[in-house]
């Protein structure tokens, strides 16, 4: 099987998602912001913010940006996933919550 030469990165997120992703980014640029060397990835968070801050239904992402944000979401599922099991009733409540919602964005958006 051939595989494709271009591969969509359109993406159509409901309301709910779009708040997931843009808060899951602005955490990012938090943890970014103290540090100068960051700053290329700080450009391109804040452009995804922009994009999904936008009215219109489809997001189109670039190549770069589509793969910081997979990269970085991957990387808190597995940080989450290793909290959930450290931590006590209330904490792993709230993980649970927030590692479903990432892993449901993972399975339904970003599985390529």
């Amino acid at each position: 099987m051939a595989k494709p030469l271009f591969k969509n990165y359109n993406f159509q997120f409901d309301k709910n998602e779009k708040k997931i992703l843009i808060n899951f980014c602005k955490s990012i640029i938090k943890q970014m912001a103290a540090d100068e060397k960051f700053s290329v990835e700080i450009k391109t968070y804040n452009s995804i913010i922009d994009k999904l801050n936008e009215p219109a239904e489809e997001v189109k992402f670039t190549k770069d940006e589509k793969t910081k944000l997979v990269l970085h979401l991957k990387e808190n599922i597995k940080h989450m996933e290793v909290m959930l099991k450290k931590s006590g009733f209330l904490k792993r409540w709230l993980y649970k919550s927030a590692l479903t919602q990432y892993k449901s964005l993972m399975e339904n958006k970003f599985n390529n």
